[in-house]
């Protein structure tokens, strides 16, 4: 009879305090918005919102397709949570 049993892959071992140091050096959190475009003159302000936004809205208006090219879309991921399934540990609380 074959064994079913699959192998899984040791996790990687750490101390709380290299967790909490982890978590909490540079700057708290996991994730930065940072701009991705020049933001230094009036021109680039215009171009990047009212009214040069303009152009792509009506270009994806015309072509769904390209809000990949001109939008975020594509890629971005949001993990949203309240913090009442927290794997492995449960309801803690939204703050957690």
């Amino acid at each position: 009879m074959a064994d079913n049993k699959r192998s899984r892959p040791k996790r990687p071992t750490f101390t709380d305090q290299e967790a909490l140091l982890f978590h909490a050096r540079n700057r708290p959190g996991k994730l930065e918005i940072v701009r991705t475009k020049p933001m230094a003159t009036q021109r680039d302000l215009s171009l990047a919102y009212s009214p040069g936004v303009a152009v792509p809205v009506k270009a994806i208006a015309a072509d769904p397709a390209v809000a990949f090219d001109y939008t975020v879309r594509g890629n971005m991921v949001a993990v949203i949570t309240n913090g009442t399934a927290i794997l492995g540990l449960g309801n803690l609380g939204a703050l957690a």
